[in-house]
């Protein structure tokens, strides 16, 4: 029989008593955890989100009634705090030092079956969890997950207000204006045949506040894009969403470094200021990404002038075509395998190159994958260019410089991975900077933004724009921590005759602008201080926080990666009748 709550209180929290509150007449409400009946005594763990508390039952009519308690029922149990027996301390509970004798009991829910044991161990499969997800979020694990993300929420609105900004909400239902990822369009019912659009980010509206003298702006917003999904994408994803007046790009490193700091210290690491930087070319030449992951060493290094008269024609030829010969060392990695070797040259396939070659030294003997083409004087050659020890594996590719450098740089983290190189409790922030402004689309023809269209080209490159735009630098910046872009950001186009300059290089006519960008444009002409900013992403950093491989585990409903709330059964058909009401019909 279930009990009413009544006037009951708890008066502290499965995970707070502790020795010095032996004696002490406690109240307590959570779930059942485990159960383990003894016959003479029945000892439950009850559970809620800060921990869990022994609680024993002696007397002959509440132990009686808890041999019928299950996991997961809810309870209310009145009783006396008292210590453990030496023997039965238990070191890794912060309540194991002490238990609750029951002298009340109160059940308040009871509780199917769970279809899988609510643990930190549990063996269920994602599709399943993410069909209980109000099971699965009982879990300590993600329990805690969601703790973390709320410190580190409350942690950043604590430093920005203390740095003078305001937070400000932006529309979630505006104007679409596609240029990038799709829209999550939203049919109107009071203007038939149009639609809103779910924001992919704030950026026209943060912009419009700069105009609008609100001076420093920030929000924790949700964003929406309708993409391909991976374990760090989701469709609807939460920013710190960030913009100043009159900002420089050493301004918002200023301020966004010691935020970092701030959220770091949430789970009690000291971060070092100020972070490291390079440049997209630097960063794409050496780790051959523009989101480098700086745990481990392995720069990758350029040894073309070792082959330019090879009689290994295939770097020989490489190299007068106006390609590279690239190559990164892997420290002690001389006593691989020929498996191992075989799979990073097979993966190197995989990935567009023509192959792999190693080299390694055995006593002075060099041995090689291209020992007899290339030769022994040459090879050693390149081992001492690459600075190459006794105990190294040099491993090399050629063709064009950025595909060249692209594959070596994920050969690189598929060998720190396989050694375990990478340490989620290591962080190495990094700021890319001078990203290229537009990069050429081959599928539609045209010129498109690196990061969007309201970024501002760097001052020197301001005549070029028309004549070389590809040669053209942005005032765009990227904050990198262990191989993910975190945060992106730029200085923006105030001008409102340069951004008309960059709609057009983007194939934008002046008609289209005004019908996606009319009224923004229209703000740039009533006095528009220089601004800037960054959006970071509160996801992935949460999930690094943690130690995710994921964001699903930091975000309290997350969907699948074929964009579907497993637990709500979203999307789902809509009645017909919503269908008539919005002027629209499913085809096909």
């Amino acid at each position: 029989m279930v009990d009413k709550l009544g006037d009951w209180a708890r008066t502290h929290t499965c995970g707070q008593l502790r020795a010095e509150d032996a004696g002490r007449e406690v109240l307590l409400l959570g779930w059942v955890h485990k159960v383990r009946d003894l016959g003479h005594l029945v000892f439950l763990d009850l559970r809620d989100r800060h921990g869990l508390t022994q609680v024993v039952f002696e007397a002959e009519g509440l132990r009686d009634r808890a041999k019928h308690l299950r996991a997961e029922f809810v309870l209310g149990v009145r009783g006396r705090v008292r210590p453990r027996a030496a023997e039965a301390m238990n070191a890794k509970m912060p309540t194991g030092a002490v238990e609750v004798e029951a002298t009340e009991l109160k059940l308040l829910s009871e509780a199917k079956v769970p279809p899988f044991v609510i643990a930190d161990d549990v063996a269920a499969s994602d599709e399943l969890r993410l069909r209980y997800r109000y099971l699965d979020l009982r879990r300590p694990a993600l329990q805690a997950n969601l703790g973390l993300r709320h410190r580190v929420t409350m942690a950043v609105r604590k430093y920005f207000d203390g740095q003078g900004f305001w937070e400000i909400e932006t529309p979630m239902l505006t104007k679409s204006t596609p240029e990038g990822a799709r829209d999550y369009l939203v049919p109107s019912r009071v203007h038939p045949g149009e639609f809103y659009a779910l924001p992919q980010s704030p950026q026209i509206f943060k912009q419009i506040l700069m105009i609008a003298g609100t001076d420093r702006y920030f929000q924790i917003v949700k964003c929406f894009r309708d993409e391909d999904l991976r374990a760090d994408r989701q469709p609807e994803f939460t920013q710190i969403d960030v913009e100043m007046s009159f900002a420089t790009r050493e301004l918002v490193f200023a301020t966004i470094e010691p935020l970092i700091k701030e959220v770091f210290a949430v789970i009690g690491r000291d971060i070092t200021l100020p972070f490291a930087r390079m440049s997209y070319a630097e960063a794409l030449a050496r780790y051959g990404s523009d989101k480098p992951d700086l745990r481990v060493g392995m720069v990758i290094t350029d040894v073309s002038g070792v082959f330019t008269d090879s009689t290994f024609s295939v770097f020989r030829d490489a190299v007068a075509g106006g390609g590279v010969v690239r190559g990164i060392v892997v420290p002690g990695g001389a006593a691989a395998s020929r498996k191992e070797l075989d799979t990073l040259a097979e993966e190197a396939k995989s990935l567009g190159a023509g192959g792999l070659v190693w080299v390694r030294r055995s006593g002075e003997a060099i041995q090689s994958s291209a020992l007899k083409a290339a030769g022994e004087g040459t090879m050693r050659a390149a081992l001492d260019a690459a600075g190459a020890g006794a105990a190294d594996l040099l491993l090399l590719a050629s063709g064009p410089a950025d595909a060249t450098s692209k594959v070596l740089g994920q050969i690189r983290l598929s060998v720190a991975k396989s050694r375990g190189w990478l340490k989620t409790d290591e962080f190495a922030f990094t700021w890319v900077t001078d990203f290229p402004l537009l990069e050429w689309d081959g599928d539609e023809r045209r010129w498109v933004a690196m990061h969007h269209p309201f970024t501002s080209p760097v001052e020197a490159d301001m005549d070029r724009l028309e004549e070389n735009p590809g040669g053209v630098l942005a005032q765009a910046y990227d904050l990198v921590l262990n191989g993910s872009e975190i945060g992106g950001g730029s200085i923006r186009i105030h001008d409102t005759a340069l951004q008309r300059r960059m709609f057009t290089l983007l194939g934008i006519s002046d008609e289209d602008a005004k019908l996606r960008f009319g009224f923004f444009l229209e703000s740039l002409e009533y006095g528009t201080p220089p601004h800037g900013g960054i959006a970071l992403g509160l996801d992935r950093i949460v999930a690094i926080l943690a130690g995710e491989p994921s964001i699903r585990d930091v975000i309290a409903f997350p969907k699948t990666a074929q964009a579907v709330d497993l637990m709500s059964t979203a999307p789902t058909p809509v009645d017909a009748r919503q269908l008539r009401e919005l002027r629209l019909r499913i085809e096909g």
